[in-house]
């Protein structure tokens, strides 16, 4: 007993005139009036019950749940409903080949059909049309299950039902003991077999099991309801053999949709990695021009400071004009700090971002062509054997010219120190009135070059600096078996010719030039 139940009934808190009966009985009071129904549809719960806060009612489950398989069901049913094509596709090499699993599969339905046709005819007894009739159709049904697996499914199921209907309604004394196995014969479930793969192949696995499922039931229906008379049941051996090959080909495609979303995420990756190596290469650049062009605004904010000085008597706009330029001059190299301060590398020792240590301070002076000498002194220490030549009136160059062609010819001998151990280099320069022109060369290597750890930008930046600076690459390979790059770099920073147009002549390389 509860302290409910021992409770006196005068106790109890009178209820509200609005929900009392005028011959309302008080032995009634657990029965609730249907107006009290319609005000309070809400259950209630026990005295003493504790709900958690975030728990569902079951009451409110239980429809969303009936819910969510109906509709599920529903979505089934307008797949098998839907004739739509779902073909198979040829295999995609060799080409003289790639029609070859329809043509052995159209040969396998034609063998089935006839057998279906004979079985249905000496077994079962149904007579020369309509034992060829359902015989053939149910071999078409696989030829059919290539381009349209779903009205397949349905001709080779109608054409199994059709058959074993007849075959029930023949005379008894016609069939001999033990009778044919019914109601799937062994063409009927060849048949329906393939038609199963096929369907799980190219179609939603929920659509194929919804098939298969439709398939165990018909044969319930067809074997245990209905029934026949004398006759081997194959309708367990029938599903089994169906739920297997349904298996096989959902893990078959599945596995293809993995391949192909791998294949997808993998060019999907590779993109993001190039795009990723443009934009580190040409932060590079930015971060190595920027010395060129903060050095050239620090001497207009000094001559502009310097400038009123060495006239005699300066007008007050002579100054005016000058201190403007040099306040311009200040702010473009503040903006310029502010934009290398973006671009530098969080790591010191990594200055240009390329995520292996340069040991080189990020402040240091950027190189010139002055540096050649050095630098093909530290590749021939390396192991290379290096020849430079230069050609032309050696004319003053910009900065940003002089700075992209010693990192050209820098990274050429260093791709030559990686791919190419023991080749001969040669260095060419040759100075024209328009323009530099760079030619690295090497000759086939010794041996054969070890894995190189370098993050292989080099190339693109070369690229990079060329078209920034409006000039023209070619890269191949020789026919010695050695590597040419060559770069024409105009004097301004772009190449122009009498007419207006761009020289492209000047880098053409042959493979007889090689060392």
């Amino acid at each position: 007993m509860t302290s409910e139940e021992h409770r006196d009934p005068d106790d109890e808190p009178a209820m509200p005139p609005r929900f009392q009966g005028p011959d309302r009985d008080p032995g009634d009071s657990a029965q609730p009036t249907p107006r009290e129904t319609r005000r309070d549809p809400a259950p209630r719960e026990a005295p003493g019950t504790v709900t958690a806060p975030g728990a569902r009612s079951t009451s409110s489950a239980g429809p969303a749940r009936v819910h969510g398989v109906g509709h599920l069901l529903r979505a089934v049913l307008t797949d098998l409903a839907s004739p739509s094509a779902a073909p198979l596709p040829p295999l995609s090499r060799p080409r003289w080949l790639r029609w070859l699993p329809h043509v052995v599969v159209c040969w396998i339905a034609l063998g089935v059909g006839l057998a279906g046709a004979d079985n249905l005819n000496t077994n079962y007894h149904l007579g020369l049309a309509l034992g060829t009739v359902t015989g053939l159709a149910q071999g078409v049904a696989i030829a059919l299950a290539l381009w349209r697996p779903v009205p397949a499914w349905w001709l080779s199921l109608a054409a199994t039902v059709v058959a074993a209907t007849a075959e029930r309604s023949h005379p008894v004394a016609a069939l001999a003991p033990p009778g044919p196995d019914w109601p799937w014969s062994p063409p009927a479930i060849i048949a329906h077999a393939f038609v199963l793969f096929f369907l799980a192949l190219r179609v939603p696995t929920r659509v194929a099991v919804g098939a298969l499922s439709l398939t165990a039931l018909v044969t319930y229906l067809v074997e245990g309801v209905v029934g026949g008379q004398a006759y081997r049941a194959t309708g367990l051996l029938a599903v089994v053999v169906f739920a297997a090959v349904v298996l096989l080909g959902t893990a078959l495609r599945g596995r293809r949709e993995a391949r192909t979303q791998l294949v997808e995420q993998a060019s999907l990756t590779e993109e993001e990695r190039a795009r990723r190596t443009l934009l580190e290469e040409r932060s590079r650049i930015a971060r190595e021009l920027h010395d060129v062009v903060a050095h050239h605004m620090s001497v207009i904010s000094i001559q502009a400071q310097v400038a009123p000085h060495l006239v005699e008597n300066p007008s007050d706009e002579l100054k005016e004009n000058l201190d403007g330029i040099r306040q311009n001059a200040l702010e473009a190299l503040t903006e310029l700090r502010r934009v290398l301060g973006v671009l530098r590398s969080e790591n010191p020792e990594d200055p240009y971002g390329l995520g292996a240590g340069t040991g080189a301070a990020p402040d240091s002076p950027q190189p010139t062509l002055d540096r050649l000498d050095a630098l093909v002194e530290n590749t021939r220490a390396a192991g290379l054997d290096v020849t430079t030549e230069i050609t032309g009136e050696q004319l003053p160059l910009a900065p940003g010219v002089e700075l992209s062609a010693y990192r050209i010819i820098q990274e050429a001998l260093s791709n030559a120190l990686r791919h190419a151990p023991g080749s001969a280099v040669r260095v060419e320069l040759w100075h024209f009135p328009r323009g530099l022109q760079v030619r690295v060369v090497n000759s086939r290597p010794e041996r054969s070059a070890p894995p190189s750890p370098g993050a292989g930008h080099g190339l693109l930046g070369m690229r990079e600096r060329v078209a920034m600076l409006g000039g023209t690459l070619v890269t191949s390979e020789t026919s010695c078996g050695g590597f040419a790059v060559a770069a024409f770099l105009p004097r301004n920073g772009a190449p122009a010719t009498d007419d207006g147009s761009t020289d492209h002549n000047s880098t053409g390389l042959t493979g007889e030039d090689t060392p």
